[in-house]
Parts: structure tokens; sequence; C-alpha cells
């Protein structure tokens, strides 16, 4: 069995999925394993964003994530125009209503070109090419089992390939694509989501790589946010963590100061399990935009991609009202962010985060230790 530091070249197990190049070089200079996630990229983007990690992570260890949906309402040959023209125009007017009411310069237009882009299986097959073509260690396929071509590609070029799994029959879907990897992300955390807790769905997905007689190394995501609960999660099998939220309090992330104090103020309770935003299921912070579309008004959510296409440029809008003082759109700002969000009390460096984790990390380990003479 290969172990997780042989497959991706990293020795302290942490994996730190960004949008954000800042934050993936910096974790992989700081001894981690940074992961970008390349929903929002064309290829010419993407591989603009890797040309710079190449250049600032000092060699060390980094990886790509891809959204690779199963199942969407547009079909894979649809243009972009196409898939706009099926969004209603009482869905056009609720959004307008929405932020013109909060006092937000703006007019629904098209938008959400990147994001519906890369959820055609055409774009993202070229964004793993563009991946491929630097040196990155993993590729990870979320929101679906790795594409045969995609573990093949893996094998040929020496990158490991990894599936992200909300449940355990999921795992097994994983386990059958043949992945060198399996991502078990509880509910709690940010983003698209199962329902099955991060406590519960380790040692599930760790029982049914073991039942299969493959070794594939586990990590384990959701609601992680430091180094003990990295060492809880590894007692129970898993071979390291695979973490998000936290590294959106950094300032070297996307997300914007105001968010980040928002952040810092939330608690565990202040997040939801929405379609509100990408028509799929993600777990993000509640604000006044989900009580809108949970409201007597609501058209309802629409699903992926048009929902995508809906919101994207509407939180564009919220992001720069808010940066600009307006505190109805403060009101309204919202992003993908797990439970542990509850556990952010301050904005720290990239750097610091990993650096905090290796000392959890071993704290916890110690006490451990100290449980089993």
């Amino acid at each position: 069995m290969k172990t997780i530091q042989e497959l991706c070249g990293v020795d302290f197990p942490l994996f730190a999925f960004s949008h954000c190049r800042d934050v993936v070089a910096a974790v992989s200079r700081a001894g981690g394993f940074g992961v970008l996630g390349g929903v929002a990229f064309t290829p010419d983007t993407l591989d603009v964003e890797l040309k710079w990690i190449d250049e600032h992570c000092d060699g060390k260890p980094y990886g790509v994530d891809v959204l690779l949906p199963e199942k969407q309402a547009a079909a894979p040959d649809d243009t972009l125009a196409q898939i706009v023209s099926t969004i209603p125009q009482e869905h056009r007017d609720f959004v307008q209503k929405l932020l013109v009411d909060a006092g937000i310069d703006f007019t629904m237009r098209e938008g959400g070109r990147d994001a519906i882009n890369s959820l055609s299986p055409i774009v993202a097959e070229q964004l793993i090419d563009i991946a491929f073509s630097h040196p990155i260690r993993l590729v990870a396929s979320a929101l679906g089992p790795a594409p045969k071509w995609m573990i093949e590609r893996g094998r040929k070029q020496g990158v490991a390939v990894a599936g992200l799994v909300g449940a355990k029959e999921h795992a097994v879907r994983q386990i059958e694509a043949g992945v060198d990897i399996i991502v078990a992300q509880g509910g709690e955390a940010g983003g698209h989501t199962g329902e099955v807790a991060t406590l519960v769905l380790v040692p599930e997905v760790v029982r049914a790589v073991q039942a299969s007689g493959k070794d594939i190394p586990v990590l384990a995501a959701g609601g992680i946010m430091t180094g003990a609960q990295m060492a809880a999660c590894m007692a129970m099998g898993a071979a390291g963590a695979w973490t998000g939220s936290v590294w959106l309090a950094t300032p070297e992330s996307e997300t914007t100061e105001t968010f980040r104090q928002k952040m810092v103020a939330a608690t565990s309770r202040d997040t939801v399990r929405s379609k509100a935003r990408t028509g799929k299921p993600s777990r993000q912070l509640r604000s006044a935009w989900h009580d809108a579309w949970e409201g007597p008004d609501s058209p309802g959510a629409l699903p992926m991609p048009q929902m995508t296409i809906l919101s994207s440029p509407a939180f564009a809008a919220i992001d720069r009202a808010a940066e600009a003082g307006n505190e109805r759109a403060k009101e309204l700002l919202s992003y993908w962010v797990g439970q542990g969000v509850g556990l952010v009390d301050k904005v720290r460096s990239a750097e610091q985060v990993v650096a905090d984790f290796m000392a959890e990390f071993a704290d916890a380990a110690d006490r451990l230790s100290s449980y089993a003479g």
C-alpha cells in the first residue's frame, strides 16, 4: 500500500482546499498540501493560476480539484445562451428586487459564464488537461465518481486521483472506479455535502475500503478546524485531513474582509444547507438571501446550473456593496462555509494555521498515547 505521503509527497497530511492560489502556495510552503478548486476558472485562467503556484510554492507538492457533477439540468452540449434562456423571468425579477430593495446597484444580466463552462464535461476535461500539464501531485473529482480516463491518465503521469464522497455507497462506487484516495466529507462541511456526520462517515468509509480488500487511504473532511480534530479523525482510521472553511478566515483567501469578520462573529448554528446558490444542497453561512428564498414570495430555487448562473452575478454585486459599507448588503452577504465556523475566533495567516494544526496535532497525539500505556 502506498501511504498518503508517498502518493502526494507531503509529510504532514493536512490538505487545504481553496479557490485562491495564495492559500494553496502558502499551505504547501508551510508543510501542508494546497489544493486549488478549479470550478471558477476557464482552461486559460486555470493555466495562469497554476503557473503562478508553480513559481511560488518553492517546489512543494500541490493539487487541483475539478467539479464533475453527474446530474444537472443542462445537456452537455447546451450553450450558455441556451441555458440562460431557460431561467424564468419571475426568478430574474425576484433577484433584481431583492438586491435593489437592499440599496444595491444591480441589473440582472447574463452571468455565471465561468461556472457553467466549468460544469461542462468537455470543459472539465480541458481543465484537467491543463492541470496535468503542471507538476501537480493530486487531482480530485467532486460530485461524482472519477471518470475512467481521468484515473488512467493519473496512473500514466504518477498523479494521485482522489474522489470526494458523502456516503458509504458513494465510497463503494469510487473504490470500483479505481481512485487512489477517498475524501470522506461529512455533512458539517462547507459547500456541496451529504447528510452523514464526519464522526460516522469516516469509519464507515474506512470499513468499506477494508471490506473491498483494496489499500486506499481515506482523508477525513467536514468541520475540521484544528489539529486536535485532525488527530481524532486519524485515530478513526483516516490517513489525514481535507480542510476548506478554516482557510476562508485567512487574509490570503478569496473572501472579503467583511465576510471574514462575519465568520469570526458566527456560531456553528449560523450555517444552512441550501439549494439557493447552486441548485444543489450546499452548506453556506446563512443570510438574508436564504431567508428570502425560503420566504412566501420565493419562486423556489432552480436546479444546477441555472441557479448558479442566477446567483453568481448577484453575489458579486452583494460583495462589492458590502465592502463599500452597505449594511443591508452585509445582511445578504454569504459564502460556502462549514459548521466549523463556530471555531473561528480570529483571522490568521495561512502559514500560521498550518503551524497551529501541527502543534495541536502533536499535543493531541501525546494525550492519546498517554492512554495506551
